[in-house]
């Protein structure tokens, strides 16, 4: 009888918001954190916002959202330990910087709350902390595809813009990329930081120390999009080679303008969507998908952007 009257609830919920598109009430009594690294200033996370808030609606359960301003890592992991102590029925997380953050999640884990690790971090991290499974891309293998992909497209030589040094599993695009370009990566992979200026300056250092680079990967919009105003400062526009992660409203027009060649959508709305249904399916339940979920890589070029603008920022 219990099990009937929440999948009525669940039912009811679903129906209401397909109907009304009013934020569901919890019915179920659920609640979910979702915790990321992310700091304010980064708006690809709007997209990791919009997809768990859908979901709570969807599925009648209340969720939050939590980072710490400035990004920094130890602050993440003291946010993980006062949304353990809310005692929440489930913790959705990124694992940046696996030594800061594995004991407050092993330790959530240890209480007895739910634990999904998404966006960054490792399927074999996440194991070890003892979390229900890991949704994300993997990272490697995405910089791999990448890499054979811009190898194809002539490129032989490299700058890989890293703006997220601190998480090493980011890095592992440009390895994966200088892997599938079978050179090395040495001095290829720049610690670019996250200030706007200072990343266009480095570019354009970099570009005009090394003219023989004929091809760039950016991490996501906190490099792309000062490359993007580095490239058209020094005339490189459209005329050297350049892939990025993710995509955000500079990026897309970019690729619109045969300035970037494509980009690579990890689906973060799926990183955030998926784990806040996982676990209101297991709470109520028992249900698990038996493997990892990855979410992307996905090339998106020039002659697939429609569906992908209409949305980037929001859901893409």
């Amino acid at each position: 009888m219990k099990t009937m009257m929440k999948q009525a609830a669940l039912a009811t919920a679903v129906a209401a918001t397909a109907l009304t598109g009013a934020t569901a009430a919890s019915a179920e009594g659920e609640t979910y954190i979702l915790v990321s690294h992310a700091p304010d200033s980064d708006s690809w996370w709007n997209t990791i916002k919009n997809g768990i808030a859908l979901a709570g609606e969807q599925v009648g359960a209340s969720v939050e959202y939590r980072n710490p301003p400035t990004g920094d890592v130890a602050d993440m992991a003291r946010i993980i330990e006062q949304a353990a102590a809310s005692n929440p029925d489930g913790i959705i997380t990124t694992l940046a910087d696996f030594d800061v953050l594995k004991g407050p999640i092993s330790a959530a884990v240890d209480q007895g709350i739910d634990v999904i690790i998404m966006n960054t971090g490792t399927p074999e991290q996440a194991r070890e902390v003892g979390a229900l499974m890991y949704v994300g891309q993997p990272e490697y293998d995405a910089g791999f595809a990448a890499g054979q992909r811009a190898k194809d497209e002539g490129v032989t030589n490299f700058l890989c813009v890293n703006h997220a040094i601190q998480q090493p599993t980011v890095g592992e695009r440009c390895r994966g990329y200088a892997d599938a370009l079978g050179v090395e990566l040495g001095n290829a992979m720049m610690d670019s930081g996250t200030d706007p200026a200072e990343i266009k300056n480095k570019v354009l250092a970099y570009l005009s120390a090394n003219p023989d680079v004929d091809g760039i990967l950016t991490l996501g919009p906190v490099s792309a999009d000062p490359t993007i105003a580095a490239l058209e400062e020094n005339g490189m526009a459209g005329d050297i080679h350049f892939g990025t992660f993710d995509l955000g409203e500079e990026i897309v027009d970019a690729i619109k303008g045969d300035v970037i060649n494509w980009g690579i959508d990890q689906q973060p709305f799926l990183q955030a969507y998926m784990p806040v249904v996982i676990l209101a399916n297991w709470d109520r339940y028992g249900v698990l998908p038996g493997n990892n979920i990855n979410s992307g890589p996905g090339f998106v070029t020039k002659d697939a952007l429609s569906k992908v603008e209409e949305f980037a920022g929001e859901y893409r």
